[in-house]
């Protein structure tokens, strides 16, 4: 078969012939309608990601949409390696799929699945949302930030409060309130001390770094005494570490989680992504995406602007 097939570290994948998946006891195959290229799936090509096995060559992808054997619709989620989701056909373990709505497209269903999940199961795995409370989303302007307000207030949230470098798109997204990280962060942190003065009740953290610093110091400085404050972690666009005074922890109620895989069980996950796809017309889950075919996988896996869905040639 046909598959994108990753022969070395650091290298792009390559459209060739890999071997025919041959499923096991537990397993199915899914016939690939689509797949779409998201940073995690770039990280496990780069072998960056802390998920990533290290094992060449493999076909990339982690997650896509296509069809059982018995004609079912499907979203899957990590196929057994060295296979992938970018190919004719995979093979996935029972359980690591999802029946598609039938209102979802398959498109629509590969491009949002993933970036959707971690904000749905970050808010109620992880940081146990409840109606009318606040919701500070650190990096908003991303694909998953754009999703995750949608998703807070689609599972109750009050009023979304959303963090970003760019302050013009923050202001389209439609969140209640915004805080640009474009000046220093003397000013970020004053812009930070009067949301959580009024109660922020739920971080969910996208970029780590000085903005999530500059977070947990405002909040430990303007909270209400004793108000727990939900920091969830969930990714590191602004870097992999921060320094945080031991004074923040001692002398507030924050509670910090992080989300993701390990962190959630896989079967968690999974409903996660049934509940973003089942809440995609409620919730308005949408993103900008164009197509390519599958086998123009190598000229346009470092493409920017709108995430690619490879289709089937």
């Amino acid at each position: 078969m046909k598959a994108a097939i990753v022969e070395q570290a650091g290298h792009a994948p390559v459209y060739s012939d890999f071997a025919e998946p041959v499923p096991g006891q537990g397993e199915s195959i899914v016939n690939v309608t689509a797949a779409a290229l998201s940073p995690l799936v770039r990280s496990r090509a780069a072998g960056t990601h802390y998920s990533t096995a290290g094992t060449f060559p493999f076909v990339v992808g982690v997650d896509g949409v296509g069809r059982r054997d018995d004609g079912r619709r499907v979203y899957f989620l990590l196929p057994r390696a060295p296979f992938g989701a970018m190919a004719e056909r995979t093979v996935v373990p029972d359980g690591q799929w999802v029946a598609l709505p039938d209102g979802v497209d398959d498109a629509t269903a590969a491009v949002i699945a993933n970036p959707g999940m971690s904000s749905w199961a970050a808010l109620t795995e992880r940081a146990g949302l409840r109606a009318g409370e606040t919701v500070l989303i650190n990096g908003a302007t991303g694909a998953a930030g754009l999703l995750a307000i949608r998703i807070a207030r689609h599972l109750g949230a009050a009023k979304v409060i959303a963090t970003g470098r760019n302050e013009a798109a923050l202001r389209t997204l439609g969140a209640d309130a915004v805080v640009p990280l474009s000046g220093d962060e003397e000013a970020i942190e004053a812009a930070l001390l009067e949301h959580f003065a009024a109660g922020v009740h739920v971080v969910l953290d996208y970029l780590w770094g000085p903005s999530a610093r500059s977070i947990l110091v405002a909040g430990a400085k303007a909270a209400p005494d004793g108000t727990p404050i939900r920091f969830v972690q969930i990714g590191s666009i602004s870097g992999a570490e921060i320094t945080l005074p031991a004074a923040v922890l001692r002398s507030s109620a924050i509670e910090m989680k992080g989300s993701g895989l390990g962190s959630i069980s896989l079967p968690r996950v999974v409903a996660s992504i049934g509940g973003v796809l089942n809440a995609t017309a409620s919730a308005k889950l949408a993103l900008e995406y164009r197509t390519a075919l599958l086998s123009d996988v190598a000229s346009t896996w470092k493409d920017e602007g709108p995430r690619i869905v490879y289709l089937p040639n």
